[in-house]
This record gives structure tokens, sequence and C-alpha cells, in this order.
């Protein structure tokens, strides 16, 4: 949101931090994967952000973007959401040799490490980050999940984190 996620700081004695913002409720939405690869266990992020609430055409689309990036068959483990289950009907259609989904628990969003990445995000990389505008934002939250797709270290804590093993 073009809210600020407001997270405790340091600052000079005396001299008390203060973030101005006035009342903003754009939002962007975003989709990820966390990849594994088999072979190498090698970790990677794809994302994808968009200016409206994520509906069953964009996550077809960005799963379509990852069968034409990964090669061989791909398990996809996702949570429940709504724009998820109908498009997971469709793609299982059109691509029933590719794909297969495993759904985590209801209400279980410890269990995703894909939560893990947009908490880190949202309370460590870009705590007390106050954007322009939605540019702005969308542009500093991809710099952000690229330098997080970088660290391998960072993304197996957060699988550390949903106690799910590689």
């Amino acid at each position: 949101m073009l809210q600020p996620t407001v997270r405790r700081t340091w600052a000079p004695r005396g001299q008390t931090p203060i973030l101005k913002s006035y009342d903003r409720h754009d939002r962007l939405t975003a989709v990820s994967a966390i990849t594994v690869s088999p072979q190498r266990r090698r970790l990677g992020l794809v994302f994808d952000l968009l200016d409206h609430n994520l509906a069953t055409e964009d996550f077809e689309l960005f799963v379509e973007r990852l069968l034409r990036k990964i090669r061989g068959p791909i398990t996809m483990v996702i949570d429940r959401l709504g724009a998820h289950k109908s498009a997971a009907k469709r793609l299982l259609v059109k691509y029933p040799a590719r794909l297969a989904f495993e759904w985590l628990p209801p209400y279980s969003p410890d269990l995703n490490p894909t939560e893990h990445v947009w908490g880190h995000t949202k309370y460590s990389r870009l705590a007390n980050f106050i954007p322009d505008d939605l540019l702005h934002l969308g542009r500093t939250v991809s710099d952000a999940l690229r330098k997080t797709r970088r660290e391998q270290r960072l993304l197996r804590s957060f699988f550390r984190q949903a106690e799910l093993d590689l």
C-alpha cells in the first residue's frame, strides 16, 4: 500500500523520526512463486506486480509464464484463494502432463514460504518507506524482490520458517 509500514528504528537521542504521509489507500497486488530445482536444489523467486486485485486470469498467466521458464513437470503448492482454485481447474485441463497442484491447509499462511517472502519485504526491506505513487512503490518492491532472489540463504530461511524440508 502507499501507507508506510511503520517499524521501530534508530535515531539520534532527542530526534524522534517522523514519517509524513497522508491517507492513501492505493495498492499493488503481488503474486510470487519460489522455485526449487530438483537437481541442484537451487531456489529461485518469480513474481508479478498488478495494479488490481488478483483474478483467475492473472494467476493463469503467471503459471503459464512459469511453464515457459521451467522445463519439465511442475508441482505447485498453493493456498486456497478463489483465483488459485479456479485457475488450477483451467490449467489442469490445458496442461495435464506438466502441472500438478498440492493444496495448503486452509488458514495456514505460516506454512507458505512465499508469505515469508512478503513479510520480509514489507517489514524489513520496505519498513518506514513512503512511496511517492504506485509507480515508485512498484519499482521499489521489484528492486527489493530482485535482491531477495539473489540471496539463497534468505530464500532457504523462508522454508525453515515454514518448517518445510527442501
